[in-house]
């Protein structure tokens, strides 16, 4: 059951590509007192229209009326009593967000009106492509800094965003600061996901248009900002890190599984390496995938014997390497051009987490030389 509000908006605050954010007043109080009159709301432009002070919104406050991970905002559905015009008639057939009522429709770089469309129809072949896989959106920008940390050369690379959490790519800042410093030369979003500089059906067409249009010469897999997890096994999102090393090989590239640690958490199920990352490289994932393993030094270096013995069992399908994750590689997380957050923690408080996504990137640089 969706939780609606309308309200009007007072302020437009930060932009970004994709995204614009307001503060809106409601019309009707909370059903809970402590919540505030006025909220942070999120609006997608090419959903929703350009929205300036005054206008009246419709919003969907279902997770921020209980506490979810939206970022804090309310969603705006549409502008209250005022349509956004129709947008220009273009070419493309492709439904995302399929049979929600903000469907929406795009030009896939996979479609029959692509102009790629020729070079992805028989395409099979990653070429040995590094295909470096996590499964938090937060690692992406940890794992480019270990990327550019180790390259010899500069790199082309592709973000290929799954479906698992934020289906718009417009709600993530990281990839918009990303795109803006140079760091990602494209981001191609895959399922259900869409607003991404190219859009395609499936991670595999994804992977191959990294490849083949994008020219990349290395990609990362990792869904959207927002994680569901219901504390068991198999109940999570990041069970499709899983399938991705799957389809990595599958498409002849050379994956690279990045693994979620953190030396912070409060949950012993994520404490050393996370059951995500055991259970999807262990348990999901049907072929075998290069693992980087964080070795830390200092005080984070109590937690090498933890890792060192969780990951031990999949040495029985993996590639195991161990790669430092020191000082330098530190200095190098704290120079990104993004915001480092995992699940409310920066690089001071967990620098375990992010120091485990860097050494994914140093070896996947490897790979290339």
């Amino acid at each position: 059951m969706i939780t609606w509000r309308a309200g009007v908006v007072e302020s437009v605050g930060p932009t970004w590509p994709g995204a614009s954010e307001l503060r809106v007043a409601l019309d009707e109080p909370w059903a809970d007192p402590s919540l505030p009159a006025r909220v942070k709301a999120l609006a997608y432009p090419e959903l929703v229209g350009t929205l300036a002070v005054g206008d009246r919104v419709l919003l969907n406050v279902s997770a921020l009326a209980r506490g979810l991970g939206t970022g804090g905002y309310a969603l705006v559905v549409a502008p209250d009593g005022r349509l956004p015009g129709d947008g220009p008639a273009g070419p493309g057939h492709l439904v995302k967000a399929r049979y929600t009522p903000l469907q929406t429709m795009v030009l896939g770089v996979d479609d029959q009106e692509s102009e790629f469309h020729e070079v992805l129809r028989d395409a099979d072949d990653l070429r040995g492509m590094p295909v470096v896989v996590a499964d938090l959106h937060s690692a992406l920008p940890a794992i480019l800094a270990g990327v550019r940390h180790a390259a010899s050369r500069p790199l082309r690379v592709a973000y290929v965003m799954t479906d698992g959490g934020a289906l718009p790519a417009w709600f993530s800042r990281a990839v918009a600061g990303l795109r803006e410093a140079g760091w990602i030369e494209s981001c191609i979003t895959t399922g259900q996901a869409f607003g991404g500089d190219l859009e395609a059906v499936t991670v595999h067409t994804g992977l191959l248009a990294a490849k083949h249009v994008v020219g990349a010469d290395l990609a990362i897999v990792a869904q959207g900002p927002g994680n569901l997890g219901t504390g068991t096994q198999f109940g999570f999102s990041g069970v499709a890190a899983g399938e991705a090393v799957n389809a990595a090989v599958v498409l002849r590239g050379r994956p690279v599984a990045s693994l979620r640690v953190s030396g912070a958490d409060e949950r012993e199920r994520h404490l050393g390496v996370s059951h995500h990352s055991l259970t999807a490289y262990g348990r999901v994932a049907m072929r075998p995938a290069d693992v980087p393993v964080p070795v830390f030094d200092g005080e984070l270096s109590r937690l090498n014997e933890l890792v060192a013995d969780q990951v031990s069992y999949l040495q029985v399908m993996h590639r195991l390497f161990d790669v430092p994750a020191g000082a330098e590689l530190r200095a190098a997380l704290a120079a990104t051009p993004v915001r480092l957050s995992t699940m409310g923690r920066g690089l001071d408080q967990d620098p375990a987490s992010f120091l485990a996504a860097a050494v994914a990137g140093v070896h996947a640089a490897s790979l290339l030389g």
